[in-house]
């Protein structure tokens, strides 16, 4: 049995080792492997999942997909022929990939954030789990390398709400779509278990009393909160239902950092808010859809022919038109992620510095950007104010102040965000912990709960 992360930004594995959770070494890896795929044709992603399928699922396997292994087939032709690699890739790799070509290949980070969007058809929640499955068999294949036997049983973490305050069905689509990933793939027994819930189970091993914690985890598609009593009595049941006394989450967590950062630190230099030859300001739209690419609709839509042809009229109308080619570049090369990355790493070294400069030369030459923190907690206003109002409705909820807060997840790194949670909590203790390892022990200890 293994407690799973499939997070938005990194996904994880544990298992109990001397009644104490251990997380796993994946490979070259490490213990954490980013939450990314890299194809060198989206077409092939369902050959390599139906090759990668113990042999006793491929059947089924294929009556499902057979339009779509055909047409894969047909692309892996193609890419053999002219001598591309036919393999997908995953975590760094696949970054890498994508950067060497952005304008070849396909290119997904955080499929997780995309599961319960509404409005899919049916195609493309195909897509979605032949995706998330691929990534799942991938960690499934290491896992059982690591450990030198085969595992069939997890605890899968999900957040309270994958897309919206309310999106019950949302929730149920996602939900869907990671079970029937997993159980594709090899996983007989597959539960799921709130994020912020496992990080306090983590968090309630250091208990020795009885103590309500509200768990803030801010991660890398969502932010959550559970108000939670804990302590060692509550520890070895397992039904936690009277534990649990409230929740909220909405999606907004890392990547939204990163893409209002892109937006506010970055877009200037491509000509966000730069003025047109009639003295009007320069329309946004194209530069929100660039940087979102937690949004299926806005980037298709960003790089759609018409909006090639929009962009190449407003560098005519544009009174700094080398601004505009630069958006346009990002257009035709196909550089969101690329954009959104350097504010993603700039956002990491701000951790420890307070000023980062960003090295833009491929895009456009000579193309340099300075970032710095207070820039970071301006273009993060939005972002602050949602996590805020979700860590007061659980508390609302739950109608009961918290005894401490327990910070967990990778966006709480920032010392940002340090700042703003203490100004939230400035008489209730605040307990950081492994920001990125939390949630991962804390499912491991619940699949020993309910399994062993």
């Amino acid at each position: 049995m293994i407690g799973f992360d499939y997070g938005t930004s990194n996904c994880a594995v544990g298992v109990m080792k001397n009644n104490t959770p251990e997380l796993l070494s994946l490979g070259d890896h490490g213990r954490y492997i980013s939450s990314t795929l890299y194809a060198p044709s989206r077409d092939i992603i369902v050959n390599w999942l139906h090759n990668n399928l113990a042999l006793t699922e491929q059947k089924s396997f294929q009556q499902q997909r057979q339009a779509q292994i055909n047409k894969g087939k047909n692309s892996l032709r193609e890419l053999t022929l002219d001598g591309y690699p036919t393999e997908l890739s995953f975590g760094q790799a696949a970054l890498n990939n994508y950067l060497q070509e952005p304008d070849e290949g396909y290119y997904i980070k955080s499929p997780k954030s995309f599961l319960g969007a509404s409005g899919l058809m049916p195609q493309q929640v195909d897509l979605f789990e032949d995706i998330v499955a691929s990534m799942m068999s991938n960690i499934k294949t290491l896992t059982e390398e690591s450990l030198g036997r085969s595992v069939d049983q997890t605890v899968i973490g999900r957040p309270i709400n994958f897309q919206g305050m309310k999106g019950e069905e949302s929730n149920q689509q996602a939900i869907q779509i990671l079970t029937n990933a997993a159980k594709r793939v090899g996983f007989k027994d597959v539960e799921f278990q709130f994020e912020p819930v496992a990080a306090g189970f983590e968090y309630e091993a250091s208990l020795t009393k009885e103590t309500k914690v509200l768990v803030v985890d801010i991660g890398g598609g969502t932010t959550d909160c559970s108000m939670l009593l804990m302590g060692p009595e509550h520890a070895a049941l397992t039904d936690r239902s009277n534990d649990l006394l409230s929740h909220s989450g909405e999606r907004v967590g890392g990547n939204d950092f990163d893409i209002a950062f892109a937006l506010k630190g970055i877009m200037p230099s491509f000509g966000l808010d730069s003025l047109l030859k009639t003295g009007k300001t320069m329309p946004s739209n194209s530069y929100f859809q660039a940087m979102a690419i937690n949004n299926i609709s806005h980037q298709t839509q960003f790089y759609s022919a018409e909006n090639g042809r929009f962009l190449q009229q407003l560098i005519r109308d544009a009174e700094h038109p080398e601004l505009l080619t630069r958006l346009l570049t990002v257009q035709q090369q196909k550089l969101s992620y690329r954009v959104v990355n350097a504010a993603e790493q700039s956002k990491i070294g701000l951790t420890e510095q307070t000023e980062q400069q960003i090295d833009l030369s491929d895009i456009y030459e000579g193309l340099s950007v300075k970032l710095d923190r207070d820039g970071f907690t301006e273009a993060c206003h939005r972002q602050l104010s949602a996590i805020a109002a979700l860590m007061k409705d659980a508390i609302a909820q739950a109608n009961c102040q918290p005894d401490v807060v327990f910070v967990t997840g990778g966006s709480a790194k920032s010392p940002m965000l340090n700042t703003f949670l203490q100004t939230q909590f400035q008489h209730t203790p605040i307990v950081v912990g492994d920001h990125f390892g939390s949630v991962t022990a804390g499912l491991t200890r619940w699949a020993n709960t309910i399994y062993a």
